[in-house]
């Protein structure tokens, strides 16, 4: 469920009627947060780590230090007779710096930075007013921090070194109005300057401050996060399209106590939503009980593509793939693609409407010659069928094709198709979607930073997993191979284009963070290579 800003807070204040207190809601908020900040950088993200049995993250030396000037609030460090004196700092972990408002938005942030520092992080803190302005809540916690934890109240940051750095936007809560000022700007543009210059990872607490959660315009001065968890409930203005490059990546932390039966009914994919649908296999499986998925795709020049969605099917734990390939490509596709891919020679696309399949994937790769022929396959196959690429380009060419179409049909376009199918005009990326199934009966997954999923009589759902290093070649044929994988062994196109999208996004994030690659480097084989992790982390409700 998806809330305003007005039914956020009535929830809270019913919460409140009933006796619950807002400590013990802020300790599971800061509880959730740090988990998913942990996630996000386990153990193994640091170097010649060792396992730690309490928190998971043991302390490790870091190669570099940090330069900060401490304020007059944190306690002299040993040695110092002044607390305005530079002090270089070897790290033993990752460093958080928490940047702290007057609100119990900072309070969460400062739980969150309290289970980091259980964990072995070095804690530093930034307080965009005195410690008397702040709540008492927040003041609690803080002061904890620096009795208990050796953490740090921090002038400024005249240099950073280390890595991981990760930065906990608890600037502004939902009930902040107007554009940030004053040392509320100042401390936004650090972070920003931070994460340009540094390399620091923004994790925005329930939103990035200086976003107008209503709306879901940023202001001009206005925090551009990595990550932002939301508390709760997912609200209105995370998932405006105005609102991407400013809140990244979107997790929720739920609250138990907070419970809402009002708002919009659509909602973030999340493991807690989808792991019904992916559960343990039974001992006793054959390969016949998960489906046979059929391929069409593939051109000269363009081979690539059928390997990627042949071999992500595969991975995605499809029974059977068969790749079926013209007498011109029909030897390149056979010793190009893995060996547990059949490759069939056709005479014609068409042919594959007589074969035995549970799903067809059309249009990876295959270029616009055989225009006539895909639009009979879309119009007459019975089976759930996958349409992608230049499947999509080809019935941009004559719509009427997916009204009479005779089974289900899921169309996966990125947004330059997606014009071409159903020209956006003035609509949001919500209206488009939504539109498109109210003319045309079949499941959109309509790519993008935000994936939106939407089909007839059913809430939007979107995806929260994903990364910038997706913008590659290559992405969208994985993305058709596990959905396909999905819709062979039974899953409905809706359910099979959630775990898809979720799935893809989350194995990019493991190879990233939890693997060798950059955003600079991701490349779609690095998805399926780490899509059996995601699976496991599906399982695990991890992220």
């Amino acid at each position: 469920m998806i809330l305003t800003v007005a039914q956020m807070q009535e929830v809270e204040q019913a919460a409140f009627a009933r006796g619950i207190k807002a400590a013990d809601l802020m300790e599971e908020a800061g509880a959730g947060i740090a988990c998913v900040v942990e996630q996000f950088f386990p153990i193994d993200f640091f170097p010649n780590s060792t396992s730690d049995a309490n928190c998971g993250v043991a302390p490790v030396l870091a190669s570099s230090s940090i330069r900060y000037t401490l304020s007059p609030c944190a306690p002299e460090a040993p040695g110092d007779s002044s607390p305005e004196a530079s002090l270089e700092r070897s790290l033993m972990s990752g460093t958080c710096v928490v940047y702290c408002g007057k609100g119990n938005n900072a309070g969460d942030a400062l739980v969150a930075a309290r289970y980091l520092a259980e964990c072995g992080w070095k804690i530093l803190v930034r307080l965009s007013f005195l410690r008397e302005e702040m709540a008492p809540l927040p003041q609690s916690h803080l002061q904890t921090l620096l009795q208990e934890y050796d953490a740090k109240c921090i002038e400024k940051i005249s240099k950073i070194a280390t890595y991981p750095l990760v930065l906990l936007d608890g600037v502004l809560g939902i009930g902040a109005q107007g554009a940030p000022r004053g040392p509320l700007a100042t401390f936004i543009e650090e972070m920003n300057k931070l994460r340009r210059e540094c390399g620091a990872f923004t994790v925005a607490v329930d939103l990035p401050s200086g976003l107008d959660l209503t709306t879901g315009v940023p202001s001009e001065c206005c925090v551009e996060a990595d990550l932002t968890v939301t508390i709760a409930y997912a609200k209105t203005g995370l998932l405006a399209d105005t609102a991407t490059n400013n809140v990244g990546r979107l997790a929720v932390v739920p609250l138990t106590e907070l419970k809402s039966s009002e708002g919009d009914e659509g909602s973030l994919i999340t493991p807690k939503l989808l792991q019904a649908s992916l559960p343990s296999r039974s001992f006793d499986v054959h390969k016949g009980m998960f489906g046979h998925v059929g391929i069409i795709a593939g051109s000269r020049g363009y081979l690539g593509a059928a390997r990627l969605a042949a071999t992500a099917a595969l991975h995605a734990g499809a029974g059977l793939v068969t790749l079926y390939g013209l007498p011109e490509t029909y030897e390149l596709l056979a010793v190009s693609v893995p060996p547990e891919v059949m490759v069939k020679p056709i005479a014609c696309y068409t042919d594959v409407l007589l074969e035995s399949l549970h799903a067809l994937v059309i249009g990876p790769g295959l270029g616009l010659q055989y225009h006539s022929e895909i639009l009979e396959i879309i119009e007459k196959a019975t089976i759930p069928c996958l349409i992608d690429a230049d499947a999509l380009n080809a019935l941009a060419r004559e719509m009427p094709s997916l009204l009479k179409a005779h089974g289900p049909r899921l169309v996966t376009p990125h947004p330059g198709e997606m014009e071409r199918l159903f020209p956006r005009q003035d609509r949001t990326r919500v209206a488009w979607a939504t539109d498109f199934v109210e003319k045309y009966s079949v499941t959109l997954l309509l790519k993008g930073a935000r994936t939106i999923i939407a089909e007839q009589k059913q809430p939007l759902v979107y995806n929260t997993t994903g990364n910038p290093g997706m913008a590659a070649g290559g992405m969208g044929d994985v993305l058709s191979g596990v959905a396909a994988a999905f819709l062979a062994a039974g899953h409905q196109p809706r359910e099979a284009a959630m775990l898809g999208a979720w799935l893809c996004g989350h194995a990019a994030e493991l190879s990233i963070f939890q693997g060798t690659a950059s955003q600079e480097s991701l490349v779609a084989s690095d998805i399926i290579n780490n899509l059996g992790r995601a699976m496991k982390n599906l399982r695990a409700g991890v992220f």
